[in-house]
């Protein structure tokens, strides 16, 4: 092999590596992306939520819960940690000790209305990828692997859709 072709081999490994760079690189932004928006979803929720129950310092727990958002299966349940405590200790009669109720029932809310509608509606629109994916994978990996399936699997399958959409742009119509 000469050095022309071995320059020129080289040059094709380099702008393939920086093709599946750049393909992985945009995927994990959108995943990003999408999951600062839900996040700020997931706060603006816990601060209507808390505002309307009267739980002191609700927009510092909203703030929480949003950063919360970025931990998978565990940062939920550490998002209502404080706002029930709050709610629980600050009750001064009988009738607000059922502010602590109400703060997990709006929790269970969010949880449903998060997990169902809101991260798969955003994750379809920033990153491509199907609602049913959005939700059925996290779980199936979730079995495979305990902990670290669901949290690796959003960005994952973010950048198993980027690179199947990169495929069909690339791949030429089939003739029928």
């Amino acid at each position: 092999m000469s050095k022309r072709q071995t320059r020129r081999r080289a040059s094709n490994v380099i702008m393939r590596f920086r093709d599946h760079a750049r393909v992985t690189g945009t995927a994990i932004k959108n995943w990003f992306f999408a999951q600062l928006l839900d996040s700020a979803a997931v706060a603006l929720l816990w601060l209507i939520g808390l505002w309307i129950i009267g739980v002191p310092w609700a927009p510092f727990w909203a703030l929480l819960g949003g950063l919360f958002q970025f931990v998978p299966n565990y940062g939920p349940i550490l998002g209502v940690l404080g706002p029930a405590a709050a709610a629980f200790f600050s009750a001064n009669t009988e009738d607000e000790m059922y502010k602590a109720v109400y703060v997990l029932i709006l929790y269970a809310i969010i949880v449903v209305v998060d997990g169902l509608l809101l991260q798969p509606y955003l994750m379809r629109r920033t990153v491509k990828i199907p609602i049913w994916a959005s939700i059925f994978i996290p779980i199936i990996m979730g079995f495979i692997i305990p902990f670290w399936g669901v949290l690796i699997s959003p960005p994952l399958l973010a950048i198993f859709y980027s690179y199947r959409s990169r495929n069909r742009a690339l791949d030429p119509p089939r003739p029928s």
